[in-house]
């Protein structure tokens, strides 16, 4: 008996049906479990954008500190809508020889003798190594409104540049320095003590018609101003930027020249950054930083640093 060959079992698959009660129910599962990840991950997105955002805000509140606990005495000033901080930042600082010292064998800051242009420093020669020709000196800073005492002056004398021989005589309380400060040792009563000889390119000291000496016989050296400014970048967004490397000059303005670096973006606001009270109690020297940031999300976490920063205002 011949057996008929069998025949090939036909292969089942998905009905169209049952395709798509599958994508349903797959749709039904997602939506279930999107609504309840969805809160989570939001929130997971905010909280670190808010860590990033307070990162950048206590730097900057770090930096900005920095630069305003280095400030010359009496030389914070702040714009009137609070979106601009100057100073002028110190390089190093000590005490000069003078007159009254009674040291023939080193010469003393002179005020009185225009042609005396080089001075002994007492102080730790190590603190002078960042200091520079170009750099400035300043004796007894009393700040805006108390020329010729005021350093921002410089400028408004015409001498846009170091006062030298020849412009000295209106550059009021500030001079610059010609070379490197050269280090030496000086007998004073008749011990040897580390001393550094400072030239400058001209005396503006011995011009002024009341002698402004310092009452403790201190200067600072200065390396020029600093700004912080809030601006609107090309996107829209507001940032906060540091200037340097400019001249100094009377009236606060955004600085057009010199060298620039970012310090914050995103800020909620430029208005009332910067705080440093009334011109009476600013003798107290106390500036307030506050500083708003803002994330790059569709609804941006947003937050608020404030910093008190004291700056030595004795001269």
């Amino acid at each position: 008996m011949t057996r008929r060959p069998a025949l090939p079992r036909r292969t089942r698959g998905f009905t169209l049906v049952e395709a798509v009660l599958t994508i349903a129910i797959i749709g039904i599962v997602a939506g279930i479990v999107a609504v309840f990840i969805r809160a989570p991950i939001l929130s997971y997105r905010d909280t670190v954008d808010r860590a990033e955002l307070t990162d950048q805000a206590d730097l900057a509140l770090r930096r900005m500190a920095r630069d305003i606990r280095l400030a010359l005495p009496n030389s914070v000033r702040v714009s009137d809508a609070g979106d601009h901080l100057e100073l002028l930042v110190t390089r190093s600082g000590a005490r000069y020889l003078s007159a009254d010292d009674g040291v023939s064998a080193a010469p003393v800051l002179s005020f009185d003798s225009p042609g005396s242009n080089t001075f002994t420093a007492v102080g730790t020669p190590g603190s002078f190594r960042q200091v520079k020709a170009g750099d400035y000196v300043v004796v007894y800073n009393l700040g805006p409104g108390f020329e010729p005492a005021n350093a921002y002056a410089l400028a408004a004398t015409g001498v846009t540049t170091c006062p030298t021989s020849s412009t000295a005589g209106a550059a009021g309380n500030i001079a610059c320095i010609n070379a490197a400060p050269v280090t030496t040792t000086t007998s004073i009563n008749g011990q040897d003590i580390p001393t550094v000889t400072i030239t400058l390119a001209g005396n503006p000291f011995a011009y002024q018609q009341a002698p402004l000496t310092s009452p403790l016989q201190r200067f600072q050296v200065v390396a020029g101003p600093v700004s912080f400014y809030c601006a609107q970048n090309t996107d829209g967004r507001l940032a906060l930027w540091r200037a340097w490397d400019y001249p100094i000059v009377s009236d606060q303005a955004v600085p057009s020249a010199g060298k620039r670096a970012l310090v914050a973006s995103g800020l909620a606001t430029c208005n009332d950054i910067f705080s440093y009270g009334t011109a009476a109690s600013r003798r107290t020297g106390l500036v307030r930083i506050a500083l708003s940031l803002r994330g790059r999300t569709d609804a941006p976490a947003a937050i608020r640093l404030v910093h008190q920063v004291h700056v030595d205002n004795t001269p």
